[in-house]
């Protein structure tokens, strides 16, 4: 940048002010070679990568107890990995199992309520380092959650153009405490949310690609002499297919895969019909609807299907997998038009059905359960391990002890992830900017089904299935407050000094809140200043 001469020196200070240019110059300072550029680019996806794979790995394997649901699914996964199907434990196997004792399952399968992917996932991680060890039975979630921060810096930087903004995304989703403990406990809830982010950069990467392809095809069918009334049907979309596996495979983990399925696949059809707008054909809401609408279904869904069933691949070549040959048993062969479907299927099909009259059923009170209104504002975190030791005992040096792992979010991350979301929301209707459009789909894919069933015993911890969404749409609103490069230097100091304080404030509850997301033994009444709400303890 050229200096004005000494003269005009107030005039270019001024100057300065009204349009940000000192605070991008200095920036521009900072970062003012290619080498530098390099480096902030590559480098801020690799610290946050590294933040998160240190939180989330460090002393995983602590404690050396299967905690909350880790009773179902390590056991599961074990029993799976070796017969192709969950198989059944004796009474009281939890300490067995954790002292070492892990072939003690049997070969009479057990009945479960979810698919079985992220119990072969969680199996992988056993196989590799030995279903003893208890980093092993929590490996799998930990490198799902570490990825994770990677996809959520990829997909924030695609959308927002910054890598400031990406980066910011990325460390609150590395710190955060729900999302810390999530990975590192062996639950099946952390794979639905990494299979959901990566379907939702998939239908990211196709919102660009399709719009590129229609005006292509557009533009040449009018520069030709023909009249694209309705607008083509775009049929070689590779990302929307590829989100369809992924929806399938999430569905694999958990059900609620089914749900981003239909929300990203009817976001997709209302972007069709703007795309159709933008390239101004007459009939663009039938256009996407009667055309785009129909090979939307078949790119995604059939694929999905197709996934979903290949997770059940040990159960299907297993004989003695639960229900597996049921209609044989019972007598009750499909028969007429149907009879040709193969036995297996129909058995997988009556499998199906039990799940679903298990889980829409489940109703059995928990002392942790909560109303998924108040999941954003963590009201209600579940408990996963508590252990209350005396003076004397484990290494317990106070009067009273505890260890703790409490699925308890960052309350600054999460309740002003609150307020942001209901401000995306007010934008959205005002400007209609599809990048926030793209967000609450993600979220309300997340969220919103479980609305439908308050009655049901429902988990706070459920919530990480959405939360990146959450992160990225308080990110969007962090950049608002960051302010534009045109904006006066004043806007912008005061902009980045409030976000800088945010993050430092952030970080330092994140520190405070360490010891009860990962277990570690603390005084009794330093647990107790972590419960800020009665409805935490």
């Amino acid at each position: 940048m050229t200096s004005a001469p000494a003269t005009d020196a107030p005039a270019a200070h001024l100057a300065a002010v009204r349009t940000g240019t000192r605070l991008d110059d200095w920036w521009a300072r900072v970062l003012g070679t290619p080498t530098r550029m390099r480096v902030w680019f590559w480098g801020a996806p690799i610290a946050v990568t590294l933040i998160a794979a240190v939180l989330r790995l460090w002393n995983l394997g602590a404690p050396h107890s299967l905690v909350f649901d880790e009773t179902f699914y390590v056991k599961d996964s074990w029993s799976l990995w070796n017969l192709g199907y969950e198989g059944s434990w004796p009474d009281k196997a939890d300490p067995r199992f954790a002292a070492g004792q892990t072939g003690i399952f049997e070969s009479d399968p057990s009945f479960v309520a979810h698919p079985p992917l992220g119990k072969w996932l969680i199996g992988l991680g056993m196989a590799a380092t030995g279903p003893g060890n208890s980093f092993g039975w929590r490996v799998s979630t930990a490198i799902a959650g570490t990825i994770a921060v990677l996809l959520v810096f990829l997909i924030a930087r695609t959308l927002f153009r910054s890598t400031m903004l990406a980066t910011i995304a990325g460390f609150l989703f590395a710190i955060d405490g729900h999302a810390i403990v999530m990975s590192r406990v062996a639950l099946l809830d952390n794979f639905v949310m990494f299979f959901a982010l990566l379907a939702f950069g998939c239908i990211l990467l196709d919102r660009r690609w399709a719009a590129d392809r229609l005006a292509a095809k557009v533009a040449a069918a009018r520069s030709s002499g023909q009249d694209p009334a309705w607008g083509p049907a775009l049929w070689w979309r590779p990302w929307l297919v590829a989100a369809g596996l992924l929806c399938g495979l999430c569905a694999g983990v958990k059900w609620t895969g089914f749900y981003f399925l239909a929300f990203f696949a009817v976001y997709t059809v209302i972007v069709d019909a703007v795309a159709r707008r933008r390239e101004k054909l007459p009939f663009y809401v039938s256009g996407a609807l009667l055309k785009q609408a129909p090979a939307t279904f078949v790119l995604m869904v059939p694929i999905a299907f197709v996934a979903y069933v290949a997770t059940w691949a040990g159960w299907i070549f297993s004989s003695n997998g639960y229900y597996r040959h049921w209609a044989e048993s019972v007598h009750t062969q499909w028969s007429g038009a149907l009879g040709w479907v193969p036995l297996w299927v129909q058995n997988l099909w009556h499998y199906q059905t039990e799940m679903y009259n298990y889980s829409i059923n489940l109703h059995t009170p928990h002392p942790y359960q909560s109303n998924p209104l108040t999941w954003t504002l963590m009201l209600r975190p579940t408990s996963m391990y508590y252990v209350g030791t005396t003076q004397g005992q484990h290494g317990c040096t106070a009067n009273a002890c505890s260890a703790a792992i409490t699925s308890l979010g960052n309350p600054l991350i999460w309740w002003a992830g609150t307020a942001a979301l209901l401000f995306v929301v007010y934008l959205l209707v005002r400007y209609r900017d599809w990048r926030l459009g793209l967000i609450l789909t993600g979220l309300a894919a997340g969220y919103l089904p479980w609305w439908l069933y308050m009655g049901r015993t429902i988990f706070t911890f459920y919530a990480i299935a959405f939360e990146p969404y959450l992160i990225l749409a308080l990110v969007a609103v962090i950049g608002m407050v960051l302010g534009r490069r045109t904006d006066p230097e004043p806007r912008r100091r005061r902009g980045i000094v409030w976000t800088g304080a945010f993050l430092v404030a952030c970080t330092l509850v994140s520190i405070f809140f360490w010891p009860i997301w990962t277990g570690q033994q603390v005084p009794f009444w330093f647990w107790q200043i972590h419960m800020w709400l009665p409805s935490w303890v």
